[in-house]
């Protein structure tokens, strides 16, 4: 018999191992390790209001004054808000706004999202060609409309070079043309963007649902529609609510592109609402499209995580 004794095992509680962050097995401590929580969030609290909640407010007070941007502002009460709607020209940029909003995102959706499927393969040509569709990104919204302006040029651009009659329009300078060559080029310029969100949710699915997929006699195409898209479910909603609410902020590349015309064609509410403050010098109805458009791109995104139940975050490995 051995004379040698074992040493005594800590006390824990019946059935429960020690849990990671507690001291002697005792109860977890959560949320007092750096203080109050109030005071963790308390800096990000104050950058938002200084840089966002007080600005906002100044622009919602400066909708209700007559201010031409440099004398004093006068009171003007909701005659702003009147002629902000009884302007033809801000109708039309609301009408052009939400036409753009939904054209936009009809064409961005499906490419960015077959896309990033096709990036998220293991592929070494896959990655080669992911460097390319993201070069896109990295390029001003300046030199992207400049560009294309020469690109598009019935002169001395792609007609002249290919010698094609298709390619021969005036694509810019045609109101029934422009506004949809102007949400071909946005396109172009933020489907990588969300392409990249896409790859990453891709990879993030387990192998082990393709696999049993197959196993079960799932082609490429079933997999794609109930794997692929059930699984991508937050990711979707993430673009969707980017593409949707930033189509109502696009102003720099459409500035350049085609300063809103030809005539009011292109004149979306962003553009709208820099020319009505920097060249009409009515900082009053600016403000009021400003207002606009905050309210609806925050009725976006809300209405777009309340539809789709993203705000209850549950698990998107159903069954794993």
């Amino acid at each position: 018999m051995s004379s040698s004794t074992e040493a005594p095992l800590p006390q824990t509680t019946v059935g429960r191992a020690p849990q990671p962050g507690t001291k002697n097995g005792g109860t977890r401590t959560a949320g007092r390790s750096g203080g109050p929580p109030f005071l963790m969030v308390l800096p990000a609290l104050v950058f938002f209001g200084a840089f966002a909640l007080i600005p906002l407010a100044g622009v919602v007070v400066l909708s209700f004054m007559e201010w031409d941007g440099l004398g004093e502002p006068a009171w003007a009460g909701l005659s702003k808000w009147q002629q902000t709607f009884a302007d033809p020209v801000t109708r039309q940029a609301m009408w052009l706004t939400a036409l753009f909003v939904v054209v936009s995102y009809v064409f961005q959706a499906p490419v960015a999202l077959l896309l990033g499927v096709f990036m998220a393969g293991r592929q070494r040509y896959r990655a080669v060609l992911s460097v390319l569709y993201f070069l896109p990104l990295l390029f001003s919204a300046a030199a992207i409309g400049i560009t294309f302006q020469s690109l598009l040029d019935p002169n001395f651009g792609l007609a002249r070079a290919f010698g094609t009659e298709l390619l021969n329009q005036n694509w810019l300078g045609n109101p029934d043309l422009a506004l949809y060559v102007v949400v071909f080029v946005v396109g172009w310029s933020f489907v990588p963007l969300h392409s990249l969100l896409y790859q990453a949710g891709v990879r993030q699915i387990p192998a082990s649902m393709y696999e049993a997929a197959t196993l079960d006699g799932a082609g490429r195409v079933q997999q794609f529609f109930h794997i692929t898209i059930p699984q991508l479910r937050y990711t979707i909603v993430t673009s969707s609510t980017l593409m949707l609410v930033g189509s109502l902020t696009y102003f720099d590349l459409i500035f350049v592109l085609t300063g809103g015309g030809p005539g009011n064609a292109t004149r979306i509410l962003p553009l709208d609402m820099y020319l009505n403050g920097f060249r009409s010098y009515d900082m009053g109805q600016a403000s009021a499209v400003a207002v606009i458009l905050v309210a609806v791109g925050l009725g976006l995104g809300l209405a777009l995580n309340r539809i789709s139940g993203a705000s209850r975050m549950e698990s998107q490995q159903a069954g794993l």
